[in-house]
């Protein structure tokens, strides 16, 4: 009877001292947060001496913690992992409902589940929202309603305003048509099973980029070799010009000189009949005048 006292005083007293260290690391986090901190690493350090109870109690901690969206790390922690296959198993499916799943994942496994707090809900439906963003990004009302289990559409509309305002995604509303565009949200955890995928996406991506590459690096010479064409046939028409003006400039000056000497020659042969017709027409003139004198 003492026995089994004690063991329930030490249990109550590590159940205290769990929940002080949660405080202090909700605390630590918050703080943290306003650094720019990562806000898990605090959850990351508890996790390692957390077991049994008190690893629940972390794992539902971190579930509505703000400012954490993603869980793969914390997934991992061997403490965490030990949770999948004793009586607290059902913290660590929800732990890997909200790494990986969707609201309405958990609505059919509810059962296996814990309760969700309001802000549990909360972080569960707009990380499946950003889930429904990464496969289109025109999401209609409709399947926004089934997935996130809200019957009224105002309702929707609050719950997407408050996804924007907290940066969960971005994106605008389009309720003429009922539709939610949007244009980019924020990461969660990779599933296993999609990095195969992932690889292959990305190394398709490698390759396009190789390929353009090379289709701008030939661009770029055949733009370069036009460029020196264009040049090379510029420095060669203006060559031309100056030769041109030079040949010009010295036929002028020859016509100029050819003109000058056969005006000076044409002067001096009118210069020279005009002389001997002035002395023709004095001598005429004196014949007259010495005539009528006798």
């Amino acid at each position: 009877m003492f026995f089994s006292i004690h063991r329930g005083q030490s249990f109550i007293h590590a159940s205290f001292r769990t929940l002080a260290q949660i405080e202090l690391g909700m605390m630590s986090s918050e703080k943290a947060t306003s650094y720019g901190s990562n806000p898990l690493e605090q959850f990351l350090l508890l996790a390692k001496s957390a077991k049994g109870s008190a690893a629940a109690e972390l794992v539902k901690e971190v579930l509505g913690a703000p400012g954490i969206n993603t869980f793969g790390e914390l997934m991992d922690m061997p403490n965490i992992q030990e949770l999948k296959d004793g009586p607290n198993a059902k913290y660590y499916n929800a732990l890997y409902i909200f790494t990986h799943g969707t609201y309405k994942q958990y609505l059919q496994n509810q059962s296996e589940l814990p309760e969700l707090s309001p802000p549990q809900k909360k972080k569960l439906q707009n990380l499946t929202l950003v889930t429904l963003a990464s496969k289109m990004k025109c999401i209609p009302y409709s399947l926004l309603q089934e997935e996130l289990d809200i019957q009224n559409v105002k309702d929707l509309e609050d719950s997407i305003i408050e996804a924007i305002y907290a940066d969960i995604i971005v994106g605008k509303m389009d309720r003429k048509n009922s539709v939610l565009e949007v244009d980019s949200t924020i990461g969660r955890d990779v599933r296993p099973e999609e990095l195969d995928s992932i690889v292959n996406t990305l190394k398709n991506w490698c390759e396009s980029c190789e390929t353009m590459l090379s289709s701008i690096d030939t661009q770029i010479r055949n733009a370069n070799k036009e460029k020196n064409r264009q040049l090379t046939h510029k420095s060669m028409i203006e060559k031309e010009i100056q030769n041109i003006k030079i040949t010009l400039k010295s036929q002028s000056k020859d016509t100029d000189e050819a003109m000058t000497s056969d005006f000076r020659e044409a002067s001096a042969q009118v210069g020279d009949k005009g002389r001997k017709n002035l002395k023709l027409r004095v001598n005429r003139g004196a014949g007259k005048f010495w005539t009528s004198k006798s």
